[in-house]
């Protein structure tokens, strides 16, 4: 096969756009190249894409020239591409530029309109795969810098046909969340890891963009890697990275905040004892410049007040530092108790106690189906011709099998056929 490509096809030009382009850190590039109809996997080895003059990106519509060969090793066609030669954007590039005019000639990619992100949140909604890396680096990350803060899911399917409908409607179901039966949330997160232009291609949709525009709630886009741009990220009051850096975004340090409050607290205490200091010397300098007699006298309110400021100062204190302490056990305790691990354990529960219920009523309906076949059994064996025979009665037919049911039936010379309960009786007919 390798040797029948290369030898009766050869060299090629071929006409495409470029998909699920990889590079390596040998320099070697690996892409797809494809049409509404087919695609060819192609290689660009490190020293023709130094020499290109247009270096393949995903969603580009290129022209290469290469040779036909076989990989042999996976019995797989390849295109060894010798020259790269740009044909203008490819379809989704194309459709990315156009919905990327229309809504910023819109207005939604106004930086005035964008919301703010809070300061300190206390819920963060993830529109995520529930499946995915990133949904647990963000989990970790937020474990990790904000403790106190509790992570809620909204799972969704982030790629293929029909996912931006999900992202959509998880966005407009948080914008409204007591009528969806949602836990309320200070921001959100929507996004996935990395992966080609048609992998992210649910995040470029104009239904998605716009129900993060109309969101109430501000949003955080975080769509692939740092160099892949969506138009989710226009339109979201702010754009991340990575999911990993949203998460950072979000939240702040405790680390940080621990080193804030400590410096503030230290900053107060400076200015607290410069105060105490200043006072002290006034009341030093007005010893000094009263007679002894009446240095007690007008000394002894002064001397009260300032201790009574210390002992407020020393309580206010504490008190705050009781209901610091308080609120971080009362987050603490709430992110315990709504943590996913804790929502799915629950949920379990739920699922097998309604399934012995479903078995209990199973049983029941059971049970009384028998019962009442019993019952309908038993009166037809009361009501049925059987029974009436046993009790001495029975039935007359003519030759032709039709019941007698009066004198008029029949006449002189007939042969009748009569049924008992055991066997039956021939008699024939010789008045009546």
């Amino acid at each position: 096969m390798k040797n029948l490509l290369e030898i009766e096809i050869g060299e090629v030009w071929v006409e495409g756009e470029v998909s699920n382009l990889r590079r390596q850190a040998s320099g070697h590039c690996y892409f797809t190249l494809k049409d509404e109809g087919a695609q060819v996997s192609c290689v660009l080895f490190r020293g023709h894409a130094a020499r290109a003059k247009t270096q393949p990106e995903n969603g580009m519509q290129v022209r290469v020239f290469g040779e036909v060969s076989v990989y042999e090793a996976r019995g797989q066609m390849q295109l060894i591409v010798k020259q790269v030669e740009d044909a203008g954007l490819g379809d989704l590039q194309a459709r990315f530029e156009a919905l990327k005019r229309k809504l910023d000639a819109e207005g939604l990619f106004d930086p005035s309109i964008k919301k703010a992100l809070p300061e300190f949140p206390v819920a963060v909604g993830l529109i995520t795969s529930p499946t995915s890396a990133a949904l647990q680096d963000m989990l970790n990350i937020l474990s990790r810098r904000a403790p106190w803060v509790q992570p809620v899911l909204y799972p969704v399917q982030v790629q293929g046909a029909g996912a931006e409908h999900g992202i959509a409607r998880a966005l407009e179901q948080w914008g409204e969340p007591e009528k969806h039966g949602l836990p309320e949330v200070d921001v959100l997160i929507v996004g996935r890891g990395g992966g080609s232009l048609e992998d992210l291609w649910n995040f470029n949709e104009e239904v998605v963009a716009r129900a993060i525009y109309a969101c109430p709630v501000p949003v955080v886009s975080a769509v692939g890697h740092e160099i892949d741009f969506s138009i989710a990220d226009f339109v979201a009051d702010m754009r991340a990275p990575t999911p990993s850096a949203a998460a950072e975004l979000v939240v702040p340090d405790a680390v940080d905040l621990r080193a804030r409050v400590e410096r503030l607290s230290q900053g107060l205490k400076r200015v607290v004892d410069a105060r105490l200091k200043h006072d002290e010397m006034i009341v030093r300098s007005a010893k000094r410049a009263l007679m002894p007699r009446d240095a007690e006298r007008a000394l002894r309110e002064p001397i009260m007040e300032l201790d009574r400021m210390r002992q407020e100062l020393a309580s206010a204190a504490g008190l705050e530092m009781q209901s610091m302490s308080g609120r971080v056990k009362e987050l603490t305790l709430l992110h315990a108790a709504h943590h996913p691990e804790k929502v799915m354990q629950r949920r379990s529960e739920r699922l097998d106690h309604a399934k012995v219920l479903f078995e209990m009523a199973g049983k029941s309906g059971v049970q009384q189906m028998e019962q009442r076949l019993r019952r309908l059994s038993s009166l037809v064996k009361t009501l049925g011709p059987d029974a009436t025979f046993a009790r001495g009665f029975s039935i007359t037919m003519d030759a032709e099998g039709n019941v007698i049911r009066k004198v008029e039936d029949v006449e002189a010379g007939d042969v009748l056929q009569t049924r008992l309960a055991q066997g039956s009786v021939l008699s024939e007919v010789q008045r009546r």
